[in-house]
Formats: C-alpha cells, sequence, structure tokens
C-alpha cells in the first residue's frame, strides 16, 4: 500500500513538475513573440485560449505593426466557436479602424460570412440575411477583382432564393385565409425583386389566378402576357394560354352584348 502511495505521490509531483515546464512567460514576449505564440495555440484549433492571446496584444501592443493580425485572428476565433455575432463585430472594428490593413479585404469577407452563417430558415425574420447580402455586395463593390468575389456571388443568390421563397411562402398564407389583394401584393414583391429566381413563374402564375377570382380582368390579361413572354416553357403556360383564350372570349362577347 505504501509503494503504491509512492509511487502515486510520484506521478502527481511529475505532473505538476511537467505543467510548470510547459508554462509560457507571455509578460517577457516582444509583440512579434506574443503573435506567433498566439498564432501557434489558433493553429493547435484552441481557439479560447488564442482569442484571450490576441486581445491580450490588442491591448498591450496598441501601435504594433501584428496588431491589426491579431484584430482577424480574433475574429477568426469567434467565427470558429461559431460565435458569429461576436466574430462579426470583431472584423467589422478592423474594417472601421483599420482601414488601411491588407486584412481589410479578407475581414469584409468574413464579416459578411458571419451573418450568412446566421441567417436562418425562410419562414423565420430574415434581418440577418439581408444584412449579409449588404455586406457581400460591399465586398464584391470594394474589391472586384478578389479571388473570393465568385463566392460572394454565389453566397448572394442563395440568400435571395431564401427571401424569394419567404415572400412566397407568405402570398400562400394569405391566399389560405382569403387576403387576396396581401397575396396579390406578395406575389408582385416576388416577381420584381427576386424575378431571377425560381419563385418569379411561380409567383406571377398565383398574381393571375388571385387577379382572376378579384376580378381584376384587366390586369390578370397584363400578367398573362408577361407570364408568356418571360416563361414559355413553363409547366403552366398551356393553362395560362388558356386563360389568356377565356378572357378574350369574354372580352368579345361582352362587347359584341
Amino acid at each position: 500500500m505504501r509503494k503504491f502511495l509512492q509511487a502515486s505521490l510520484l506521478i502527481v509531483i511529475a505532473l505538476i513538475s511537467w505543467k510548470c515546464a510547459a508554462t509560457v512567460n507571455t509578460a517577457a514576449m516582444s509583440d512579434k513573440e506574443r503573435f506567433d505564440y498566439a498564432m501557434s495555440i489558433f493553429k493547435n484549433e484552441d481557439y479560447e485560449v488564442a482569442l484571450k492571446e490576441f486581445e491580450a496584444i490588442i491591448l498591450q501592443f496598441p501601435g504594433s505593426e501584428v496588431v491589426d493580425d491579431a484584430q482577424f485572428y480574433l475574429g477568426q476565433c469567434h467565427f470558429n466557436r461559431k460565435e458569429y455575432l461576436l466574430g462579426a463585430y470583431e472584423f467589422s472594428k478592423l474594417i472601421k479602424n483599420m482601414a488601411s490593413s491588407t486584412f481589410v479585404p479578407e475581414a469584409q469577407y468574413m464579416l459578411a460570412s458571419c451573418y450568412y452563417e446566421l441567417s436562418p430558415a425562410y419562414p423565420l425574420d430574415q434581418k440577418y440575411t439581408k444584412k449579409a447580402i449588404e455586406e457581400l455586395q460591399a465586398f464584391i463593390d470594394f474589391f472586384p477583382a478578389d479571388q473570393r468575389v465568385p463566392a460572394a456571388e454565389t453566397k448572394i443568390k442563395t440568400l435571395y432564393l431564401k427571401l424569394a421563397e419567404k415572400e412566397y411562402h407568405n402570398a400562400q398564407i394569405y391566399e389560405r385565409m382569403e387576403y387576396y389583394t396581401a397575396a396579390i401584393l406578395a406575389c408582385t414583391k416576388v416577381t420584381e425583386t427576386y424575378h431571377d429566381t425560381k419563385y418569379a413563374p411561380m409567383a406571377s402564375y398565383k398574381k393571375i389566378k388571385l387577379l382572376l377570382i378579384k376580378k381584376r380582368n384587366i390586369e390578370a390579361a397584363v400578367e398573362i402576357s408577361s407570364f408568356l413572354a418571360k416563361y414559355p416553357n413553363d409547366e403552366n403556360a398551356a393553362e395560362v394560354k388558356e386563360l389568356k383564350a377565356s378572357l378574350e372570349n369574354n372580352n368579345q362577347a361582352v362587347t359584341k352584348g
């Protein structure tokens, strides 16, 4: 028993000694040494410890050339920890306060990416979706030659599709509730704002049917012409042609009468 206790004590002492030996005296480091140390932790994916180190660098060496590096990787730590609002805040600080930094283009892309990750499913509030589009478009406008522009454009298309789906879903809800005017307005928003998404022809078709329900035949005829011009090969095109013919026949009958 005594030998077992002695062996256990030796193990504990060895562990304490190893931990003490592994402790790094960061207070004696220069700015670049501290940053290199923080980056080694970051690369080890210990983001919680790394972000504390980057924060310390920003506070301890405010005029150093590594501050913008630390600010960027502080944002990256939060992003990698899926703390997207905190990441957005840190990337935004770099863009606003360190405008001459070479990290600004990447920080702008990462700022947009934070909001992209925060964008929820289409039935929910889409404020982060709209914010992501705004920041992605800013990235494209300010850095058109950046190699990430195609990725940014793809993300914008994905987000626009989500907004179109939400608006079309709203139209369906209004229709079920027999709020036809509201449904028509929602369909119009889809066809005008999200005209290059798959929901545009669906919304145009629904708008035609709703206008006919409301007996707004002149507006229905205009929408039918627009639908057939834009979506001649749509699955609903044959039915829309029949509706056009029916309206024309009714108009002729009224004229003759």
